[in-house]
């Protein structure tokens, strides 16, 4: 199978999954347990795109710059900090550990 096979099949796979979306009845969907379980699974796959992003290059695990600034990120969001300062502030840290080594 070629990669455009691939490429092919899994768009076909994805249209399938949303067409099948559009089919369950919206009063399965407003229960409380499935709606409880959509919301958590969005940011379980939040956080592991995160995850990935920050710790991998290609099959390696990468502890590099990025590291301190998302915890930094974190931290200053949990404090409820403004957006931009949180952004910017691991911006900073990023910078500065690249700077240090």
């Amino acid at each position: 199978m070629t990669m455009w096979q691939v490429v092919i099949l899994a768009a076909i796979a994805c249209f399938a999954l949303k067409l099948v979306g559009y089919l369950i009845p919206p009063a399965l969907v407003s229960r409380p347990t499935p709606a409880r379980v959509a919301n958590l699974l969005t940011v379980a796959l939040l956080a592991a795109l995160i995850s990935v992003q920050t710790l991998a290059h290609g099959q390696q695990v990468i502890l590099d710059a990025r590291v301190p600034a998302v915890l930094v990120a974190a931290s200053l969001y949990a404090l409820k900090v403004p957006f931009i300062v949180v952004v910017l502030s691991a911006a900073v840290v990023a910078a500065g550990v690249r700077a240090l080594s």
